[in-house]
C-alpha cells in the first residue's frame, strides 16, 4: 500500500511537467494558442481527475467499510430536531450514499423513527457535499475555498432539513412509506470484514465508478478545454458578475445531470476565465445536490409537492451562498 500511494503521488507530481513536454517541446503546440491551450487542457485535466478520483475513492470507500447505512439510521434514531439535523448533515458528508440509494435510505431512517426534517438533512447533505468535491475543490482552489463550501453546504442541508421538517411535510409523503416497519436486529456485515476484504472492495469500487463516471469526466473536460481555449475572458467577466449571475448558474444546474468529476472541470476554466467564486459554487452545488435522477426516484416516495417544496428551500440556500460568496470573496 505504501508502493502504491508512493506511485500515485508520483504520478500526480509529474502530471503537469509531463504534459507541459509532451504538447508543448514534443508536439510543438504553442503554449499561447487556441489548440495548444485547449488540448493540454483536456489531456493534463483527464489526468489529474482520474488519479485525483482514484485516490479519493479507495480511501473513502475504505473509510465507507465501517459506517454502514444501518449504523448511520442508528445514529440519527431518537435525536431532537435541530441537534438531529446537524448530525445528520454531518454525517450526509461521511457517509456519502449515491442518489440511486436515495429510496432505501430515506424508508429506511423513516422507519426507524428518524424525525422526517433530519432525514430530509441528510439526503441534502449526501451528494451536496461529497467526497469527491471536497478534493478535487481543494487540488484546484485551496483549503480556503473547500472549507467555504463545506460550511455552505452543511448550513444548507442543516436549515433546509429544520424549515421542511417544521412545515409538516409528512403529509406529502407516500402513505406506505410510514407502514415500513424494521422487524428483528440487523446484521451489519461490516464488523466482520477483515482489512484484505476492505482493501480488495476499495480497488473494486475504485474500477466500479471509474467505468460508470468517465463519459462524464471526458465531456466535462473536453466543454471545459474548448471554453479554456476559445471562449474569450472578456465575454464571463461582463455576463456573470451582474445580479442574475447566479440566478442562471441554479437555473442552469438543477436539470443539468452531472456528478463532481465532470462538473468540476468547468469551474476550474470558468473561474479561470473571470466568473465569480460565489456564481460557481451555486452552479456546482445545483449540479450535484438536485440532479433530475435522484428527484425521480424521490417521486416514489415524495408526492409532488415536497419535491416541489424540497427543490425550492434547497435553491434558495444555494442562491444564498452564491450572492454570500460574490460579496465576500
Amino acid at each position: 500500500m505504501l508502493a502504491a500511494a508512493a506511485v500515485w503521488w508520483a504520478l500526480y507530481h509529474w502530471n503537469r511537467p509531463f504534459w507541459d513536454w509532451a504538447m508543448y517541446d514534443s508536439i510543438g503546440l504553442a503554449p499561447d494558442s487556441h489548440w495548444g491551450s485547449g488540448v493540454h487542457f483536456f489531456f493534463y485535466d483527464v489526468s489529474k481527475i482520474i488519479l485525483l478520483l482514484s485516490g479519493v475513492i479507495f480511501v473513502v470507500t475504505v473509510l465507507r467499510s465501517f459506517m454502514s447505512v444501518e449504523r448511520t439510521r442508528a445514529l440519527l434514531g431518537g435525536r431532537r430536531e435541530g441537534v438531529g439535523n446537524a448530525a445528520a448533515a454531518g454525517l450526509g458528508v461521511v457517509t456519502p450514499f449515491c442518489s440511486c440509494s436515495a429510496v432505501p435510505v430515506f424508508m429506511g431512517f423513516v422507519a426507524a423513527g428518524v424525525p422526517l426534517g433530519v432525514t430530509l438533512s441528510f439526503l441534502i447533505a449526501s451528494p451536496m457535499v461529497n467526497e469527491v468535491a471536497i478534493v478535487l475543490l481543494f487540488g484546484l482552489f485551496g483549503w480556503k475555498i473547500t472549507a467555504l463550501y463545506i460550511g455552505s453546504g452543511l448550513l444548507i442541508a442543516t436549515v433546509g432539513g429544520a424549515v421542511l421538517g417544521r412545515m409538516g411535510v409528512e403529509r406529502w409523503v407516500e402513505p406506505f412509506v410510514f407502514e415500513t416497519k424494521l422487524r428483528g436486529k440487523t446484521i451489519d456485515p461490516s464488523l466482520g470484514m477483515s482489512w484484505d476484504d476492505r482493501l480488495q472492495m476499495a480497488r473494486e469500487e475504485v474500477a466500479s465508478i471509474l467505468k460508470k463516471v468517465w463519459p462524464y469526466v471526458l465531456v466535462g473536460i473536453g466543454v471545459g478545454a474548448g471554453i479554456h481555449g476559445w471562449a474569450p475572458e472578456a465575454w464571463f467577466a461582463e455576463h456573470a458578475t451582474g445580479a442574475w449571475g447566479v440566478p442562471i448558474a441554479v437555473g442552469l444546474g438543477i436539470p443539468l445531470y452531472s456528478n463532481a468529476a465532470g462538473v468540476m472541470p468547468l469551474v476550474e476554466v470558468l473561474h479561470a476565465k473571470g466568473m465569480p467564486m460565489g456564481t460557481l459554487l451555486a452552479f456546482m452545488m445545483s449540479v450535484v445536490a438536485l440532479s433530475l435522477p435522484e428527484l425521480i426516484l424521490l417521486r416514489r416516495i415524495l408526492k409532488p409537492q415536497l419535491i416541489a417544496t424540497y427543490v425550492g428551500v434547497v435553491a434558495t440556500g444555494i442562491l444564498a451562498t452564491g450572492f454570500l460568496f460574490n460579496a465576500v470573496i
